[in-house]
């Protein structure tokens, strides 16, 4: 049986096959396994692994050009390999990253008898402060006055459920600090009621979860848009948040993805006449810095943002800029 088939049959009837680099194919049965084994089953998160299998393919792509065999890599080759890769130092460190994970699972599939990636060291690199950049306070305010909630019709006023749809994702990524990913992940039985109030339980990256207290506007948009949508008794597994069909100002049936949520707030954006510097991230960031210069304290905003290290939700203070501007502006030149 070839590499190749091996790999397609495991996938399972329907599947798609694997498409092996050529080196992982010539090395045998084993190579091809430990390649599925890494891809398929050891990466959980889509994202990274799509990732990943870059960079793997790309490193493999080289070693291939450059006559090398997948079980003759040394050191020294992968290295060469990240000083001519080029780009930034984050970039750099993801295919080292990428590189040992699967030279590992070669290593425990016998294919090669040692980690040519883990003696290999990358740059230090530090990070102080996030790139994302913040939505100022007013902005924020802007953008969500500009959203259409309701239109004029002969019969009178009739809501628009997209306007509704949108102030309520919007208002989601500012007032809990959430990922664009986690709000489109959410379905109607991520909005619960405990009795005293209402409140989003968000699924995160890491298989992390975490719930969240809706403030009053927040809740009124919520359910407004619930009402709008006829999801008030939708089943638990209805997606929260549906599609909108072009400009026809209807609701699709499916979930809108994080990618159709994304270019909304990017299109809302430019329609309020906001910078097209800022993203669905950038509110994450104002939550992060509006709370803690109004003293609260950096775990309970920690928490807020779903982050396991204290160090990681520092990124997104940008009170530091506020000070830096302060300390130029008295320069006497």
């Amino acid at each position: 049986m070839s590499s190749e088939l091996a790999v397609i049959q495991s996938t399972g009837a329907g599947a798609k096959p694997l498409h092996l680099p050529s080196l992982v194919a010539s090395a045998g049965d084993a190579a091809a396994f430990a390649w599925e084994e890494f891809f398929s089953a050891g990466i959980r998160n889509p994202h990274t692994r799509r990732a990943y299998a870059h960079a793997v393919r790309r490193f493999l792509a080289w070693a291939e050009a450059g006559g090398y065999e997948l079980a003759r890599i040394t050191p020294g080759q992968v290295g060469h390999y990240l000083d001519q890769l080029g780009g930034s130092i984050p970039t750099r460190k993801q295919h080292l990253a990428a590189l040992r994970g699967f030279f590992d699972a070669l290593v425990l599939r016998h294919v090669v008898i040692l980690n040519p990636a883990l003696s290999v060291r990358c740059e230090r690199y530090a990070v102080i402060e996030g790139k994302t950049p913040e939505i100022a306070i007013e902005q924020a305010r802007t953008l969500l006055r500009s959203i259409r909630v309701s239109y004029d019709t002969n019969a009178g006023p009739l809501l628009y459920p997209v306007g509704l749809r949108d102030r309520a994702v919007i208002g989601i990524l500012i007032y809990t600090a959430a990922r664009i990913g986690a709000v489109a992940s959410l379905k109607r039985g991520s909005l619960t009621h405990d009795g005293m109030q209402w409140t989003l339980r968000f699924a995160e990256k890491g298989g992390k979860s975490r719930e969240i207290p809706l403030r009053h506007d927040l809740e009124a948009w919520l359910l407004a848009w619930l009402d709008a949508a006829g999801l008030r008794d939708a089943p638990k597994d209805a997606p929260l948040f549906r599609s909108a069909i072009g400009k026809t100002r209807q609701l699709a049936a499916t979930a809108a993805t994080a990618g159709d949520l994304g270019r909304m707030v990017k299109r809302r954006m430019k329609d309020a006449g906001l910078p097209e510097r800022l993203s669905p991230h950038s509110f994450r960031v104002t939550a992060i810095t509006d709370l803690l210069n109004q003293g609260v304290p950096l775990e309970d905003v920690q928490h807020l943002a779903g982050h396991s290290d204290a160090r990681t939700t520092r990124l997104y203070d940008r009170r530091q800029k506020v000070l830096t501007r302060h300390v130029v502006e008295r320069i006497s030149v």
